[in-house]
């Protein structure tokens, strides 16, 4: 069966470059592209480059709606580091993974939201001319230094989000169901934003396993018709305060028993799985730079791999974003962490993933090498172990569900 892969729920962050609900997707530029863009880069010996890059250095990044990036360089112990902003996003900096300055070639590297700008500092030290690459197509982007009145005010970096009471009785005040378009072909999707919660494309089967943390094969007894059939829902959370899973999880399913009027029974199976652990060499992830209880999760081919970009999550969103999405049974996360990290990876995806129908990928070129597979991406990039065995998860057998009103 081909089923539409589930994106898990994300909180709205207005992150660089991205849509609201989802983290911006690194890609790669075509080579004759950025061939064409790439400026032309005079030898060391014909400029006389100021070698200190400290300092404010700001540019409009061109599109259908231009921003201005700041980028904040200051030395350190180590070589050089950077902040970037986003004027007209929000005050959030971005921290650079990396900072390179050689000759003049200077290259800049963020990878929490996938990007790299690179480019040739100017002879008088007080330009950079260069491009910008996040995502598939690459975009030119000159830097000026700019100080006192000319340098742009950076806003105050955003206030961190008010939480939902523990304990409140959370539901949703109001919700539409609809089906979704004929023929519609995106992929399924939640969204919270502010207040408002919606699905797109979204199954019956969708929704149990996304409230009681489940993969498709721990939901037992079902109808046929809980694959087949998808909707639109839209809906306004009853309380203030931006909820944490476990909340949106009890909304959905109080939504599930006044509008489906599911009713079921809790078991336990032995069945294969996956459980994930640290390796031997310990983790390598990164401390979320994001605010807020909600992950941000999401994918892209790539001509090597699939990307896969994770943010602001714990291992237990994560584990479920694998289940949910990409594998074939449930996955067991067995490291229980409570951190949150930003973290990506990319991979090649075999038929076994995705129902049978993994994303295509780009054609590759002749000097693309095939990423690795789900598993060696795992432990090489990020030191996790993710490990194939059966093993007793908890199933729900469905005794009652019917077909929702529509309004």
């Amino acid at each position: 069966m081909d089923r539409k892969r589930l994106l898990p729920i994300a909180g709205v962050t207005g992150l660089l470059l991205g849509h609201a609900h989802l983290v911006p997707l690194p890609g790669r530029a075509d080579a004759a592209f950025a061939r064409a863009a790439a400026p032309a880069q005079p030898a060391p010996s014909e400029v006389a480059v100021s070698r200190d890059i400290s300092g404010q250095w700001q540019g409009t990044l061109p599109g259908k709606r231009p921003l201005r990036l700041v980028f904040m360089v200051a030395r350190t112990d180590q070589g050089w580091s950077a902040n970037l902003y986003s004027i007209e996003q929000s005050g959030q900096p971005f921290n650079a993974s990396s900072v390179a300055l050689e000759g003049v070639s200077f290259k800049c590297s963020i990878e929490v939201i996938g990007a790299i700008y690179q480019g040739a500092l100017s002879a008088d030290g007080g330009s950079i001319v260069g491009t910008w690459t996040q995502g598939s197509s690459p975009r030119p982007l000159t830097l000026v230094r700019a100080g006192g009145k000319a340098a742009w005010k950076i806003p105050a970096p955003p206030q961190p989000a008010k939480m939902m009471e523990e304990g409140a009785d959370v539901s949703f005040h109001k919700a539409t169901i609809r089906l979704s378009a004929p023929g519609e072909d995106h992929m399924t999707g939640y969204r919270l934003d502010g207040r408002n919660f919606t699905t797109r494309n979204t199954s019956v089967s969708d929704l149990i396993s996304y409230a009681y943390e489940l993969q498709s094969k721990q939901v037992l007894g079902i109808p046929d018709w809980i694959d087949q059939e998808r909707y639109d829902v839209s809906a306004t959370l009853d309380q203030k305060g931006e909820p944490n899973h476990q909340q949106l999880r009890v909304m959905v399913k109080k939504l599930l028993a006044e509008r489906f009027r599911l009713a079921f029974h809790a078991d336990k199976r032995m069945m294969p799985a996956y459980v994930l652990t640290v390796g031997e060499g310990g983790h390598k992830l990164t401390p979320t730079q994001f605010q807020g209880q909600l992950p941000g999760m999401s994918m892209r081919p790539e001509s090597d791999g699939l990307a896969v970009i994770v943010r602001n999550a714990t291992l237990e969103d994560f584990a479920l974003y694998l289940q949910l999405i990409f594998l074939d049974r449930p996955v067991v996360d067995l490291i229980g962490s409570t951190d949150r990290f930003d973290f990506q990876f990319t991979y090649t995806p075999d038929d076994s993933q995705f129902s049978g129908h993994p994303p295509k990928l780009p054609p590759a070129t002749g000097a693309t090498k095939p990423a690795p597979t789900l598993s060696d991406a795992l432990r090489q990039k990020l030191g996790l172990d993710l490990t194939a065995q059966d093993t007793v998860v908890d199933v729900i057998v469905i005794d009652h569900l019917e077909k929702p009103s529509l309004k």
